[in-house]
């Protein structure tokens, strides 16, 4: 079936244009055949991870990274002086330098810029690891020593997330196929001390040297294996192994050799799919910029300061040349759209992460070219459903790219990130969790029913960036917004459900790859329809033979878009003011339980936090009275210490000291008299039993006494206490039970005697 060229250029200002301008102008191309009756025979289960780095710990000169894929996981030094990890040297301050310009820019409004080119890398060290306001584990990290504890978590951007026993809990939850990406950046190594480096700064040497190792790996393990082609995956997942796919991620791809020569060399490596463009430009074409780091880095490369955007700092952009919507105006060179076809007649997959808009649009005209070659983002944000700081970044993801990647019978990495995301109202998940799995589902959903791009996890593990957070827990669950509103967010998942896994997802996040399949059974809980992303493995599969096999054409034209149902987004600083302040501070009241860390009385749903002098110290809830502490438990405020004043400490048993009556499990503190003493149950033991006081007896008489017998036995007080032979004795046998007595036998009353009757009042009858 022939086509006239469809596409016209075109600005994707806002969503509504971009799509007008990019629709289609003829009938509907036949959609892409279904698979035939051997191929059903052989479609393969499990789900698809397309952006991973296994063996970055080789990554900037083998630098960075604490831990490796195939050694025993060991605590780490902590960032300590002498650390060999998680810091970067201390004499970036004079890198700028280099660039005869660099005296205009002033980085102060940039506070990781500041502290890693205005200070030093001591204090740059600290900063990289709270980029998006987490808490990061770079510098002196000393409470983030210890493997399985301390790290990994969430926000982990300098422990290895990767080890093979995590792999295989993975590929054993679920995960068929990997693609595993060999990663490097030349000014994130060389910003590294050269004590920790084990080789120079040489992007392509780190490459190769992970690349070996991936190779080395699947040929020793007996549950995964290396996938050439797409029947070598669908024998390897048929088996019942891990498929893995090699891929390169790194900015000077190929350096400066015969990059055609390098493509075939790499190609006989195993490498199948690779990102033309990497964080930087190069010389195979324009990258989107989108981290102020980056900038820096462009800016040491080509000393450009932009004007016509502030992507930075104060109006500029360091090092990419920008228009006016601060988007890279450089696409594709002409060594580029070389290399694309090239590795298109190699049957490769094309990885369009990290291009420039402009460079996306030249590879689908290369891609058109090729009767729809399918092209795929491995890692990736929907923009439209991204918080309003996101979206405005070139990195993420529009709705007309992703119109793109369908016509050629792509898919899409989803990054399973930590960032906010708007909410997407069509999907029925409460978004109110922000940066965890709610907010994947959100991205999920609003890509499975809006944009309807078949999809897989790109989770980009070991790859320098946060991960999704956790919904319960200290770790930093649904913080993505302003601690007010995570607080408060944190307390409606604990309220509502669905509730934890009983895993580490719970309170670690998405902290490694073998907890990819409790994210998938998180959101699939919080109702969203994941038989997609379950069976991506297949889908990546189909997309890699559509690039191996004869095309008919355009595989979808994806007019069936719709992008409504995207709440607004309002940005965080106004959120905050609809809670209460103290001191303040914004606080969402009633947020926090008994134990947890509060800075407000407010904060606590006892209203009783330790914290004093408008937070001048971290506080913890505290009960304020007995009903704070539930039915076993009583609020303790005598006694200072730990457990001390206004803790709930387990309520006393019977006979244990006691001061008032909520202290004790039966409810009761008395004593001589029905004085305070000690807890004990009222008319809890029979006659005979050991007793401390009447009360306690069924007979309401105790031979104990508060001074000379402080414990006795109970007695009976009639009768009826006793057995129906015995009577209850008096005098020297005083509430002691009796046998009855025989006929003759000396008697004072009838009860005494068998027969009922005491003659005379002296013998029984």
């Amino acid at each position: 079936m022939s086509h006239r060229r469809l596409w016209r250029r075109c600005s994707a200002v806002a969503l509504a244009a971009a799509l007008a301008a990019c629709t289609p102008v003829e009938e509907t191309p036949e959609a892409r055949p279904e698979p035939t009756a051997t191929a059903r025979q052989r479609v393969v289960g499990g789900f698809a991870e397309l952006h991973h780095h296994m063996f970055a710990e080789e990554a900037f000169g083998g630098g960075w990274f604490h831990g490796t894929v195939t050694d025993a996981l060991s605590r780490c030094d902590g960032g300590w002086p002498e650390s060999d990890h998680a810091r970067v040297r201390m004499d970036l301050s004079e890198l700028l330098n280099l660039c005869p310009n660099s005296s205009s820019v002033d980085l102060r409004g940039v506070p990781l810029l500041a502290g890693l080119f205005g200070v030093g890398g001591a204090v740059g060290s600290e900063f990289i690891g709270k980029i998006e306001g987490t808490q990061g584990d770079t510098g002196l990290h000393d409470g983030r020593r210890n493997p399985n504890t301390e790290w990994p978590r969430w926000d982990t951007i300098a422990h290895q997330q990767s080890w093979e026993g995590w792999m295989r809990q993975a590929h054993q939850g679920g995960m068929s196929l990997v693609v595993v990406s060999a990663v490097s950046n030349k000014f994130l190594c060389e910003a590294l001390p050269p004590q920790n480096r084990t080789r120079p700064c040489d992007e392509m040497v780190d490459v190769e040297v992970q690349l070996q190792k991936a190779r080395e790996f699947a040929a020793t393990r007996d549950w995964v294996d290396l996938a050439l082609t797409p029947a070598d995956a669908r024998r390897i997942i048929s088996e019942g192994k891990l498929a893995m796919v090699l891929s390169i991620e790194t900015s000077r791809l190929f350096g400066a050799a015969d990059w055609r020569a390098e493509l075939e060399r790499f190609h006989a490596l195993g490498v199948r799919t690779l990102q033309p463009v990497h964080q930087l430009d190069n010389r195979f074409g324009g990258a989107a910029p989108h981290n102020a780091i980056f900038q820096a880095a462009q800016f040491l490369e080509n000393c450009h300061i932009d004007s016509d955007c502030g992507l930075t700092v104060g109006g500029l952009t360091l090092g990419f040349d920008v228009d006016g919507q601060c988007k890279n105006v450089r696409g594709l060179t002409a060594e580029g759209q070389q290399l694309i076809q090239a590795m298109m007649d190699k049957g490769m997959l094309i990885d369009l992460a990290h291009l420039s808009e402009k460079s996306v649009r030249d590879a689908y005209a290369v891609a058109e070219r090729n009767n729809y070659y399918p092209l795929y983002v491995s890692h990736g944000h929907f923009r439209e459903v991204m918080n309003g700081k996101l979206a405005e970044n070139e990195k993420t993801t529009p709705a007309w790219v992703v119109q793109l990647l369908r016509r050629t019978g792509g898919m899409f990495g989803l990054r399973t990130a930590h960032d906010e995301t708007r909410a997407y109202t069509h999907s029925g998940i409460a978004n109110n969790c922000q940066g965890s799995s709610r907010s994947f589902a959100q991205a999920y959903e609003f890509g499975r029913q809006g944009l309807k791009v078949p999809m897989a996890f790109g989770a980009d593990l070991n790859g320098f960036i946060q991960q999704t957070r956790p919904r319960f827990g200290p770790n930093g669950a649904c913080s993505a917004g302003f601690k007010a509103e995570a607080d408060a967010q944190a307390r409606e998942q604990e309220l509502y459900g669905p509730g934890r896994l009983g895993t580490a997802f719970d309170e670690q996040g998405l902290a490694h790859v073998g907890l990819l399949p409790d994210l998938l059974r998180d959101v699939r809980n919080l109702g969203a329809n994941t038989g997609p992303l379950e069976s991506s493995a297949e889908t990546f599969i189909r997309m890699w033979e559509r690039a191996s096999g004869p095309r008919s054409g355009m595989a979808d034209a994806a007019l069936d878009i719709d992008t409504s149902g995207v709440a607004p987004w309002v940005k965080p600083e106004d959120r905050e003011q609809a809670y209460p302040t103290v001191c303040g501070a914004h606080y969402a009241p009633d947020s926090k339980v008994l134990g947890q860390g509060c800075r407000f009385d407010g904060e606590c749903i006892s209203d009783q936090c330790t914290s004093v002098l408008c937070n001048t110290f971290d506080g913890r809830c505290v009960c304020n009275d007995d009903g704070d502490c539930g039915s076993s438990a009583y609020c303790q405020d005598e006694i200072p210490g730990n457990p001390g004043d206004n803790d709930c400490v387990a309520k006393k048993a019977d006979w244990v000291s006691c001061s008032r009556d909520g202290q004790c499990q039966s409810g009761e503190c008395g004593g001589c008299a029905d004085t305070v003493g000690w807890c004990y149950t009222p008319r809890s033991k029979g006659y005979g039993q050991t007793c401390k006081s009447d009360n306690e007896c069924t007979t309401d008489r105790c031979s104990a006494d508060c001074y000379v017998n402080p414990t006795g036995s109970c007695l009976c007080d009639s009768d009826s206490h006793c057995g129906t032979s015995q009577y209850c004795g008096w005098g020297f046998n005083s509430g002691k039970c009796q046998n009855k007595k025989g006929r003759g036998a000396a008697c004072s009353a009838d009860r005494e005697c068998l027969s009922g009757t005491c003659r005379w009042s002296f013998t029984c009858k």
